[in-house]
C-alpha cells in the first residue's frame, strides 16, 4: 500500500510539472501580442495564430498519439512530445520573421498534444476508482500555475528584464527539457494493456461511443470561451483603460484562482455523487458573465475575471476526468484524443475569429455577446452527456 502510494503522488508530481512545462510556453504570447504586431507588422488575426498553432498541433496529434501510448505505453510517448516542446519553444527564440516563428510554434505544438493528450493515461494506472477528477485536479493545476504565472510575470519582469522576445522565448523552453529527463528517470512504465483488436478496431470503438462525442463537443464550446478570453483578455482590458502591464495581470487572474478550485470542485463533485451539475451550471454562469463584461468598467473587471476563472476551471476538470470514467482502461488513449481532437478546434477557432472581428471592428463586443450564446448552448449539451458518477446507476 505505501508503495503504491509512493508511486501515486510521484506519478502525479511529474504530470504536474509537464503540465506546468507545455503549457506556460503557450500563455507568454498574449502578454507579447502588441510587441510580435510591432515587430512584424501583423494583424490581430496574425498574432492570434500564434497562440492558436500550438493548439491546432494538439488537434492534429490527438487521436494519432492516443493511439500509440495505447500501444507502446504513456511514458515513451510524453518523453517524446516533451523534448519537441522544448526544441519548438527555444526555435521561437531564434525566429528574425513572422514565417519562422509561426513554424517554430507548430513544432512547439506538435509536443505540445502529444504530451497534453496522454497525460490521463499516464495518471489513470494509479488512480483510485471514482477519484479521476480529483487525479485530474491536481495534476492540471500544474497546467494553471504555468499559464498564470506566464501571463503575470512575462511583460512585467522577463520582458522588461531581457528586452526581447527571443529571450523570453529561451526561458520558457527549460521546464519542458527538465521535465522530460524527469519523467524519463523517475517514471516507472506499467505493462501496456494487450488487446488482440488492431489500432483501427480500437479507434472504431471509440468512434461509436456517442457520449464520448458529446463531450468532445462540449469541450468545443468551452475552449472557445475560455481560449478567446485567455487571448483577448489583456486587450480587452486595455479598452477599458487599463495599462498592459495591468491588462496582463488582470486577465491571468482566470488563472491564479483556477489553483485552489482546481483542488477543491472534484472532492466537491465526488461527494455530491454526480458530475452533470458540474457541467450545465457553468454554462449559463459563463453566458452571464460574458454579458456583463461588455458593460463592467475596469474597476469591476478584475471580479468578473475571478468569477469566470473558477467557474470555467469547474466545468473544465470534470470534462477532463470522463475519458478515464467511461471507456475500458485501453481505450483511454484514443478516448482523450477524440475528445481533445473536437474540444481544441474551439481553443483553435475562437480566438482567430475574435482577432478578425477586433481588426473590423476595433472592438470585442461582438465577441462577448457570441460567446453568451455559445455558453447557453453548452450548458443544453451538458444536459445529455452520460453521467459517470459510482453513485450514480443510470449508467
Amino acid at each position: 500500500m505505501q508503495n503504491g502510494s509512493r508511486r501515486y503522488w510521484s506519478t502525479l508530481g511529474i504530470a504536474f510539472f509537464l503540465s506546468f512545462s507545455i503549457w506556460a510556453p503557450l500563455f507568454c504570447v498574449p502578454p507579447m501580442e502588441n510587441i510580435l504586431k510591432q515587430e512584424f507588422s501583423i494583424s490581430n488575426t496574425q498574432a492570434s495564430l500564434l497562440f492558436t498553432i500550438p493548439i491546432l498541433m494538439l488537434v492534429v496529434t490527438a487521436i494519432p498519439s492516443g493511439l500509440l501510448a495505447d500501444k507502446i505505453g504513456a511514458k515513451k510517448s510524453i518523453c517524446f512530445g516533451a523534448v519537441v516542446v522544448a526544441i519548438g519553444t527555444m526555435g521561437r527564440g531564434i525566429a528574425n520573421n513572422y514565417l519562422t516563428l509561426l513554424v517554430f510554434s507548430l513544432i512547439y505544438g506538435l509536443g505540445f498534444g502529444w504530451v497534453f493528450t496522454n497525460l490521463p493515461k499516464l495518471v489513470s494506472s494509479a488512480t483510485r476508482t471514482g477519484r479521476a477528477g480529483i487525479t485530474a485536479g491536481i495534476y492540471f493545476s500544474g497546467a494553471l500555475f504555468g499559464d498564470a504565472l506566464a501571463l503575470a510575470i512575462t511583460l512585467p519582469l522577463i520582458y522588461h528584464l531581457t528586452r526581447t522576445y527571443q529571450e523570453v522565448f529561451f526561458l520558457w523552453s527549460i521546464p519542458a527539457f527538465l521535465a522530460a529527463v524527469l519523467c524519463w528517470v523517475m517514471i516507472k512504465e506499467q505493462p501496456a494493456i494487450q488487446s488482440s483488436s488492431s489500432s483501427v478496431t480500437l479507434l472504431g470503438k471509440v468512434l461509436k461511443n456517442k457520449g464520448l462525442w458529446l463531450v468532445g463537443i462540449l469541450l468545443f464550446f468551452h475552449n472557445f470561451y475560455f481560449y478567446t478570453w485567455a487571448n483577448w483578455g489583456p486587450q480587452l482590458m486595455m479598452q477599458k483603460g487599463a495599462n498592459p502591464d495591468q491588462a496582463s495581470l488582470t486577465t491571468s487572474l482566470l488563472l491564479w484562482v483556477a489553483v485552489p478550485t482546481v483542488f477543491l470542485m472534484p472532492k466537491l463533485a465526488f461527494r455530491v455523487g454526480l458530475k452533470k451539475p458540474f457541467l450545465w451550471v457553468p454554462g449559463i454562469a459563463l453566458a452571464f458573465f460574458a454579458w456583463a463584461a461588455i458593460y463592467a468598467n475596469l474597476t469591476i473587471s478584475w471580479l468578473i475575471m475571478i468569477l469566470i476563472g473558477v467557474v470555467n476551471i469547474t466545468r473544465f476538470i470534470t470534462i477532463l476526468a470522463l475519458p478515464t470514467e467511461m471507456v475500458p482502461a485501453e481505450n483511454i488513449g484514443a478516448a482523450s484524443g477524440l475528445i481533445f481532437c473536437l474540444g481544441y478546434l474551439g481553443a483553435t477557432v475562437g480566438p482567430i475569429i475574435s482577432g478578425h472581428i477586433l481588426d473590423l471592428t476595433g472592438s470585442l463586443k461582438l465577441s462577448l455577446y457570441s460567446l453568451v450564446a455559445l455558453s447557453l448552448i453548452a450548458a443544453g449539451i451538458a444536459l445529455f452527456v452520460p453521467e459517470t458518477s459510482p453513485n450514480d446507476k443510470s449508467y
